[in-house]
């Protein structure tokens, strides 16, 4: 039974890691692309970590693939923002689909620092 729970997770995830290598491909901007690999890639990456805790039947394995999961859930929501914020800063526009851009004249300066609705 367990072998069979280790293939669903491994197939489940190596479609949501397609799912993000199709989205760096097919999506317009850094904005969107980074999105897709953050989204799907971070979840693809954890069904895989969740698969080896179950095949292994250690414990010390099973913490050690557990931590990565945790690792990256953490890590990597922050680290997209973090970039997507630096390239916005460098000033790389959003595709120009782009609706609303929320940030559109709020930084004061090229060094990223942003100005409040309450400066005058």
């Amino acid at each position: 039974m367990l072998s069979y729970i280790t293939g669903t997770l491994l197939i489940v995830a190596s479609i949501f890691n397609l799912i993000a290598a199709i989205g760096l491909l097919k999506f317009p901007d850094v904005y969107t692309r980074m999105h897709a690999a953050s989204k799907a890639g971070t979840l693809g990456s954890g069904l895989m970590l969740v698969a080896i805790a179950v095949h292994s039947g250690e414990a010390t394995i099973a913490s050690r693939a557990l931590a990565g999961v945790a690792f990256f859930l953490l890590t990597a929501p922050i680290s997209a923002h973090l970039l997507a914020r630096a390239a916005y800063v460098a000033g790389i526009a959003p595709w120009s689909g782009t609706e609303i851009d929320h940030l559109k004249g709020h930084y004061k300066d090229k060094e990223g620092h942003l100005s409040s609705d309450d400066e005058s």
